[in-house]
């Protein structure tokens, strides 16, 4: 009986604790968007069961494609109603020329302008080395107050941060110092 006693206690303290530094995370996140300077990568929200694209997909194709989901749609807009409840400002919103991403950026922020550094190069559809290049040296010209938003793929953050996310989740980043990738300062999933 003591054991359970113990274990009991001991689990309690520890979800305390996941409980304090999850929201200490969320406080993070919106703290370092207000202080703009900042690139915040999107992985794409949830899509349709699957890994890649069917082996004839086309850009432009949106039925050729692994495409959202419905629970992808309302997280998409889950994360645009926070941003905008936040009032956090977004001076870009960059997307993969994907539909997911696409469409993950205009139901989240209901702007976006494709830009083919943060297109997949899974399974070689890219350039892995210049296109991250592009990227990191893109977020060397962010300056505060703005933020930019760049709505891409699992591969491609990966490639600029050397971490792996979720579908829908968000790294806020700064380049690092010596311009090697982008460092995640916070991170949050809606």
């Amino acid at each position: 009986m003591l054991q359970r006693r113990r274990f009991i206690a001991a689990s309690s303290a520890l979800l305390a604790t996941g409980g304090t530094q999850a929201q200490a995370q969320v406080s993070d996140f919106w703290a370092r968007l207000r202080e703009g300077g900042n690139v915040v990568l999107m992985r794409h929200a949830q899509t349709d069961p699957g890994v890649g694209d069917p082996p004839e997909f086309k850009l432009g194709e949106c039925g050729t494609q692994r495409n959202l989901s419905a629970e992808g749609r309302e997280q998409a807009r889950r994360t645009g109603a926070a941003f905008q409840r936040e009032g956090i400002r977004l001076d870009e919103v960059r997307a993969s020329a994907w539909c997911r991403c696409i469409d993950t950026a205009q139901l989240a922020f209901g702007r976006h302008t494709v830009w083919a550094p943060v297109n997949s190069f899974f399974g070689g559809q890219g350039v892995r080395e210049a296109q991250t290049r592009q990227v990191i040296d893109a977020a060397r010209g962010v300056r505060a107050p703005a933020n930019w938003m760049l709505v891409t793929h699992q591969v491609n953050i990966t490639a600029l941060t050397g971490e792996n996310l979720a579908m829908g989740e968000l790294f806020v980043t700064r380049p690092e110092a010596d311009g090697s990738r982008l460092r995640v300062l916070a991170r949050q999933v809606f």
